[in-house]
């Protein structure tokens, strides 16, 4: 008769190899990925721990971002992994992305490409196709709340600079900042976004609202226009 084959849980782990116990002594930060996963998932298959179980959805899907832009259903796809485990790992992963948001109303400055990407960052790595968003600032560089406008690839010819400042204008803001996604996680500028941000410089200088950058978001990389093209703002 065939030995019983049973599914390995965390407790099976010797304890100084525990998620959990090892968040008591070291503190979360110190908790890979896939050890966060594992504290969520609880046990894994009667192949691989919880642990390995959580770093093998993190390659599946991409990481965290991966996981976020995916349905509950692709999680279901993965062995090892029901509606219970499905439903905590997107519940967490929905929390982290709220906390983020939370930052939209905190007055938080948007100094540099990384306040701008520290803001949005999360949210626009898990989007399946390219947006633009424009963020608004005070003359202190208090954010003060952002405008979605477009999906799909934009470029100075398909984008209406007009309204890109519709809001800003009727709201009365000293800046705006632009940023958009690359889904396919290469945060290079193309010739169409430096023409884009020429564009909407000029009009920017025209109406008073002044251009303070243009971040492309791409997995867990950004990229300046302002930085790469100085000569923009000259």
């Amino acid at each position: 008769m065939p030995k019983p084959r049973h599914t390995l849980r965390i407790d099976d782990l010797p304890s100084s190899d525990r998620p959990r116990e090892r968040m008591a002594t070291e503190g979360v930060q110190a908790l890979t990925n896939g050890e966060l996963l594992a504290i969520l998932l609880n046990s894994g298959t009667t192949e691989m721990s919880a642990i390995d179980l959580g770093n093998h959805i993190l390659n599946e899907l991409g990481g965290f971002s991966g996981i976020h832009r995916e349905d509950l259903s692709r999680l279901l796809e993965i062995k090892g992994v029901g509606l219970a485990k499905a439903a905590r790992i997107k519940a967490a992963v929905e929390v982290g992305r709220r906390l983020a948001n939370e930052r939209l109303e905190m007055g938080v400055q948007l100094k540099t490409p990384e306040d701008i990407a520290e803001l949005v960052g999360h949210e626009m790595r898990g989007l399946q196709q390219e947006e633009l968003w424009v963020l608004m600032v005070n003359s202190r560089n208090k954010y003060l709340g952002r405008h979605e406008l477009y999906k799909g690839s934009q470029d100075a010819t398909t984008v209406r600079v007009g309204e890109i400042f519709k809001e800003a204008v009727r709201r009365n803001v000293y800046g705006i900042v632009l940023v958009h996604n690359h889904p396919s996680g290469n945060p290079g500028e193309s010739p169409e976004d430096v023409n884009l941000t020429r564009a909407v410089i000029e009009a920017g200088t025209v109406l008073d609202i002044r251009l303070l950058d243009h971040v492309i978001i791409a997995g867990t990389a950004h990229n300046s226009i302002r930085r790469n093209h100085p000569e923009l703002w000259a």
